[in-house]
């Protein structure tokens, strides 16, 4: 009974409240409408996608080789996973070198340094289509990698540096300025500091912009056309084209014969994004623990 009268009294007590505040009420209720909504979308897009894909994955379509047949995914898997570590290998130490300059080396108020934050966050809002053109320019043609690994890395190491950058300098920021002065009360050095205090502390961050990185990296389909190419086969060094699991999916569903296949595609594209994910999230857990 207790239980009862007291929850009554706080269900009154916030309708007087309500009644008094009914734009705090609206703003509640919008809140909650948006969070419905949004898991409701997800749940059916995963939904549509593992429904029209689940049925459609066999053995064939994991074989070693791409036929005509079997619309293997096996090469564009691998494909996947080498394009993803060799743009990662080159944005991570970029993005995360650059801001540990913007935030713990340079001056406040530098120009410089605020005309590299605008442009890496006008870089983050263009269209992946743009990196792509600019890819088949320079890495294609005028360096003349030719449609190959090395190019379609090289241009998704690009479109994602920012990305990277700028939710690392935010990591930073975030570490409060008494962590850095009980390091140099003990003597520390500025690098010291900053790699054995700030960078730890400022991990998690850090891995979450890698890891969206790693989303966008998996999913990109556009400038991979224009880079790396639509070879099925697996990439036999970083200099041959391969297509990746995005490029794959386009392929069969622009076909028209094999939209079954591109549903089996899409679900094993979102498996590996949130095996990688999971992945990402366990290691920054450890090294935060640690």
């Amino acid at each position: 009974m207790l239980g009862n009268n007291s929850l009554k009294n706080g269900f009154l007590l916030k309708l007087k409240e309500y009644k008094k505040r009914p734009f705090s009420l609206m703003i509640r209720l919008l809140v909650y409408l948006s969070a419905i909504i949004t898991f409701a979308v997800l749940v059916f897009i995963v939904g549509h996608i593992l429904i029209n894909g689940l049925p459609y994955i066999n053995i064939d379509i994991f074989a070693w080789e791409y036929t005509s047949d079997n619309q293997s995914m096996m090469p564009a898997i691998i494909n996947t996973l080498i394009m993803t570590f060799i743009s990662l290998l080159i944005a991570v130490p970029l993005g995360i070198f650059s801001a540990i300059y913007l935030v713990e080396y340079s001056k406040k108020g530098n120009k410089i340094t605020a005309i590299i934050r605008i442009t890496a966050e006008t870089l983050t809002g263009i269209p992946s289509i743009i990196y792509g053109l600019f890819g088949f320019l320079f890495f294609v043609i005028a360096l003349d990698l030719g449609y190959s690994i090395i190019s379609g890395a090289c241009t998704l190491a690009i479109m994602v540096l920012p990305v990277i950058m700028r939710s690392t300098e935010e990591a930073l920021l975030s570490v409060p300025d008494s962590f850095r002065e009980a390091s140099f009360g003990l003597g520390a050095g500025k690098l010291r500091t900053v790699f054995k205090i700030v960078l730890p502390s400022a991990i998690s961050g850090i891995l979450s912009g890698v890891i969206l990185s790693i989303g966008r990296i998996v999913g990109e389909t556009a400038a991979l056309m224009y880079t790396s190419g639509t070879v099925t086969k697996i990439a036999g060094s970083i200099f041959d084209s391969g297509r990746t699991l995005s490029v794959h999916m386009y392929s069969l569903s622009r076909e028209g014969i094999h939209v079954n296949q591109s549903y089996a595609t899409a679900v094993v594209l979102l498996v590996i994004v949130i095996l990688i994910n999971s992945l990402s999230s366990l290691i920054a857990n450890k090294i935060k623990k640690a």
